[in-house]
């Protein structure tokens, strides 16, 4: 260290000194932080078992044994939990989905059996296509999201190659699956899938998040048809779609979107099923459920989810989305002049109370609501869906379409590029849930038909 007039001039810091600072700062925080909130847990799982106990009103024998068993359980919690887990504990079954960043798989757990779906993201698109924020989002908001309404994460992990989430596997498949088989659905169908996704959003808003991308491809139904939230931004992530830029930047003659506007609702919604699983494994993305705002990068909230919703309920009766057209430009154009481009064709019949309620969700973000009156709140989970899932088996998936095999499994070549150096962008990835590793039987609850 230089001295300069008695005081000790800083030398400068190099890149990977600095780097090497970073990282040390973050697995330092990681530590004490991963150590408050595994206390804070097991208070709270402790709380949970003295309040079902007060509830059934157990004698003091039966509570000591529950007490007993349940401190058993934590002890094997943490025991398991300094296992470590890897691809060689899963048996890969099927493709189910295919995303820009990677795809899911359906997988069984060697040791226990349980079924899974897992998503795999390659590591290199995500720094590639500075997507690690969104996937680290991604994964927190499945940590703290421990509700009914959200598909719940058992595990995460990661390798040299891939980031692995291990989540349930939902068979019922999702609401773009569905949409594809009916033409319209009815209006008390549509009811009960809007009150069940209003709950769904307002479950994650009031966690602090917000979604940003509802859409019928990321509402997932379980084996009984009920919705359950995914993909909080990481398959999908927020791309060009979300981006003005990516739509501004057009030829200065962008397509007509002449024939598809002359052609009736029939037609329409027919050319809008026929492209639309290409809309959605695109790296692109479709454009016709973000709300105006949002491209306007002027600042947005909360209230865009509701945006959303209101286009997949008039999808849900019309068909096809408001703002569908031929191109994604087009759809954009649309989206951004709604009060000229949204409305209802005069031959497909939808009553008023349909019509207002698509119009209050679809309005400006000051007006927009994010209610649906006369629903049975607080049993709506328990009573059966509007349309009921046919499931066979655990490992059923006749709800999900057909993907080839892919190689994203594959040990990786020489002559890929080693992402070691930037691994810690991907630190504390790692994360293991209570009952993912405590649970015993083959066929964990969630799994089997009947059970929500």
């Amino acid at each position: 260290m230089a001295m300069t007039g008695g005081t000790a001039a800083a030398l400068p810091m190099s890149n990977h000194t600095r780097e090497r600072v970073t990282v040390a700062k973050l697995t330092l925080e990681n530590f004490y932080s991963t150590l408050l909130t595994q206390h804070e847990e097991r208070e709270m799982r402790q709380k949970k078992l003295e309040k079902a106990m007060e509830e059934e009103g157990l004698p003091d024998e039966e509570k000591v044994m529950r007490r007993s068993q349940h401190a058993r359980k934590e002890t094997e919690f943490l025991r398991l939990k300094r296992t470590r887990l890897g691809l060689d504990d899963f048996e890969s079954l099927k493709v189910i989905g295919r995303g820009a960043f990677g795809e899911v798989r359906l997988v069984q757990k060697k040791d226990t059996g349980h079924i899974y779906a897992m998503k795999i993201l390659r590591k290199a698109d995500m720094l590639e296509k500075e997507q690690v924020a969104h996937i680290r989002a991604e994964r927190d908001i499945l940590v703290e999201a421990d509700g009914a309404w959200v598909v719940k994460m058992f595990y995460s992990f990661q390798d040299k190659r891939n980031l692995y989430l291990i989540m349930e596997f939902l068979p019922g498949g999702d609401m773009m699956t569905l949409l594809m088989k009916k033409d319209t659905l009815s209006e008390e169908a549509t009811q009960f899938y809007i009150a069940e996704t209003v709950l769904a959003i307002d479950s994650i808003h009031q966690l602090g998040f917000i979604h940003r991308d509802i859409k019928p491809d990321n509402l997932l139904l379980d084996s009984r048809g009920h919705v359950k939230l995914s993909d909080f931004g990481l398959c999908t992530g927020l791309k060009k779609a979300h981006r003005t830029e990516f739509y501004r930047n057009l030829t200065h003659n962008p397509p007509s979107d002449f024939s598809f506007q002359n052609m009736n609702s029939k037609r329409k919604a027919e050319t809008w099923k026929k492209n639309r699983r290409q809309l959605a494994y695109s790296t692109v993305g479709t454009p016709d459920y973000i709300a105006p705002e949002v491209f306007m990068q002027t600042g947005y909230n909360k209230l865009c989810d509701w945006w959303s919703l209101g286009v997949i309920m008039y999808e849900m009766l019309i068909g096809y989305p408001p703002f569908c057209s031929e191109t994604p430009q087009e759809t954009y154009r649309k989206v951004m002049n709604w009060k000229e481009t949204l409305v209802f064709p005069p031959e497909v019949p939808i009553s008023e109370r349909a019509k207002d309620l698509i119009l209050r969700f679809c309005t400006d973000a000051e007006n927009r609501i994010g209610a649906v009156s006369s629903v049975d709140w607080e049993h709506i989970r328990e009573r059966p869906a509007a349309i009921s899932i046919e499931i066979k088996s655990i490992d059923d998936t006749s709800n999900f379409d057909d993907f080839p095999e892919s190689d994203i499994l594959q040990p990786a070549n020489a002559t890929e590029p080693d992402f070691k150096s930037k691994d810690w962008v991907f630190l504390n990835y790692t994360y293991k849930r209570f009952e993912g590793l405590t649970q015993r039987g083959t066929i964990p609850t969630y799994m089997k038909a009947g059970k929500a």
